[in-house]
C-alpha cells in the first residue's frame, strides 16, 4: 500500500470488495456517546462502529492517561468481532480531520497489520461527494485474531531519558494554547513536557479539512525534524490520539519510523515529580 490515505471516490469504488472493512471512528473527547449517535444516524455502507473509549483505548485508571492503549488481548477481540483477517484491508474514517481514524490506523500498524488507510476528509468528504449512506448496523462474521504486542510506543521514563540525552525530538500535537498552558479544558494540569516542541495536528490539513499534499507535508515535517531523523521523533498530545495524526502525516510524507508516547500529557501529569513547562518555548529538562 503506497499511501496512508484514500479519497472518497476511490473508497466508493472499492466498497464491494469482500476483503474491505470500513470502520467509523467518529468521536468527541467531551461526549462519550456522540460517535455512536452519529453512526446510528448515518454511516458509510457496510461500516462498523468503533468506540474510542471501548475499542480503541483500554480502561483509564489512576496510573494511566485518559486513553491508554488497549491490551493486545482486548484489541484482538475487537478485531475478531469485526471479522478481520490477514487479507482484510481496513479503511478508517471520522468526522473529517482524521485524529480518531488515525488512532485506529496506528493501532493496526503497531500490531503489524499494514493494510490500513484513513479516508481523507472523513465523513464530511463522503457527504460532500454525494455518496450513499445507511443507518442499519452492518453484520460481520467473526474471525479468530491472536493477540499481538504493540510496537513503536514509549513510556514516560523513555521520554525523560532520551530527552535528557538529546537523542529524540518530542512533538506535541495539541493546539498552541494548550501547549503553552493556556485555556486547558480537558486535563487538570496545564502546560507541556519540558523539551517538547509544538506542531498542532491541524497544521497537517489544508483549508478544505483534508491532508495537505504529500510533498507539502514532507517539506513541513523535514523543517520540523531539523537535525533529527524520523526514527528519533516521539509524537505526543493530550492522551495519545491526535499524536497519531502527526505520525500518519509523517507516513504520508514518506518519513516513517516515529514512535508514540502512548500516555501523553494526561499520563505525564499523573506523577507530580515530573517537570512541567509553560509558555511558547520548549524549555528543557
Amino acid at each position: 500500500m503506497t499511501t496512508s490515505l484514500i479519497d472518497a471516490a476511490e473508497l466508493a469504488d472499492r466498497l464491494p470488495d469482500r476483503n474491505l472493512l470500513v470502520v467509523d471512528c467518529r468521536a468527541d473527547l467531551l461526549d462519550y456517546d456522540w460517535g455512536l449517535r452519529q453512526y446510528v444516524t448515518g454511516h458509510i455502507p457496510g461500516a462498523v462502529h468503533a468506540s474510542l473509549n471501548a475499542d480503541l483505548s483500554g480502561p483509564a485508571g489512576p496510573g494511566t492517561g485518559r486513553h491508554p492503549l488497549p491490551s493486545p488481548q482486548q484489541f484482538a477481540a475487537t478485531l475478531a468481532r469485526w471479522g478481520v483477517t490477514p487479507q482484510t484491508r481496513v479503511i478508517a474514517y471520522d468526522q473529517g480531520p482524521g485524529p480518531y481514524a488515525a488512532r485506529l490506523w496506528w493501532l493496526l500498524r503497531a500490531r503489524g497489520h499494514n493494510a490500513v488507510q484513513v479516508l481523507n476528509g472523513g465523513w464530511a468528504a463522503w457527504i460532500a461527494a454525494g455518496l450513499p449512506m445507511q443507518t442499519a448496523a452492518a453484520p460481520r462474521s467473526a474471525s479468530v485474531v491472536a493477540p499481538v504486542d504493540f510496537a513503536g510506543w514509549v513510556d514516560a521514563n523513555q521520554i525523560l531519558t532520551t530527552l535528557r540525552a538529546g537523542i529524540t525530538l518530542v512533538v506535541d500535537a495539541r493546539g498552541a494554547d494548550r501547549y503553552a498552558g493556556q485555556n486547558e479544558t480537558i486535563d487538570p494540569v496545564a502546560g507541556h513536557i519540558p523539551g517538547a516542541v509544538n506542531q498542532p495536528f491541524t497544521t497537517n490539513l489544508g483549508a478544505d479539512g483534508r491532508f495537505k499534499p504529500a510533498a507539502v507535508l514532507r517539506e513541513q515535517w523535514l523543517d520540523r525534524l531539523g537535525q533529527f531523523a524520523p526514527t528519533q521523533l516521539i509524537a505526543s498530545c493530550g492522551s495519545g490520539i491526535t499524536a497519531c495524526h502527526n505520525l500518519l502525516a509523517l507516513s504520508q510524507a514518506g518519513l516513517d519510523g516515529g514512535r508514540l508516547y502512548a500516555g501523553s500529557w494526561s499520563h505525564w501529569i499523573r506523577d507530580p515529580q515530573r517537570p512541567i513547562a509553560t509558555g511558547t518555548e520548549a524549555g528543557s529538562l
